[in-house]
């Protein structure tokens, strides 16, 4: 924060900094609205990563997913075809991932389909008209 404050001219302290890169965080969404993009199903990682994609990759570590199903999951897969074990794992693994990109939407003060709110934007100094016109055109 010396490095900022000798280069600006300005002081800077960790939570000014935060908020900074809240803001970034936030111009890198509207922006993306902006293009097209950048709601939820945006944020949905891809097929492949959520796993396993193929019979032969549960396969080859299926002691792993099986303990997956017993331990995390809850589900016996004693007797259970390949092909339901991956489709209980991966509705598992994609529920999980819905509640976590529920929590962080939160906690960054956006909406359920990632739209910053405008409350949010206005406590991080970003209710700029030209911001306000896009995220609103989503809410």
């Amino acid at each position: 924060m010396d490095i900022y404050k000798a280069i600006t001219g300005k002081p800077m302290d960790k939570h000014e900094l935060i908020r900074q890169s809240e803001r970034v965080y936030n111009f890198q969404k509207v922006f993306c609205m902006r293009m097209g993009g950048g709601k939820r199903i945006d944020d949905v990682p891809p097929y492949r990563a959520v796993g396993p994609v193929t019979e032969e990759e549960y396969l080859s570590r299926a002691e792993r997913y099986d303990n997956l199903l017993k331990d995390k999951i809850g589900v016996d897969p004693t007797g259970k075809s390949t092909a339901e074990k991956m489709d209980i794992t991966r509705k598992y693994r994609e529920d999980q991932y819905q509640q976590l990109i529920d929590a962080v939407y939160d906690r960054k003060g956006w909406t359920p389909e990632g739209v910053p709110t405008i409350e949010h934007l206005k406590e991080i100094g970003m209710d700029l008209p030209e911001v306000l016109e896009v995220v609103k055109r989503f809410l």
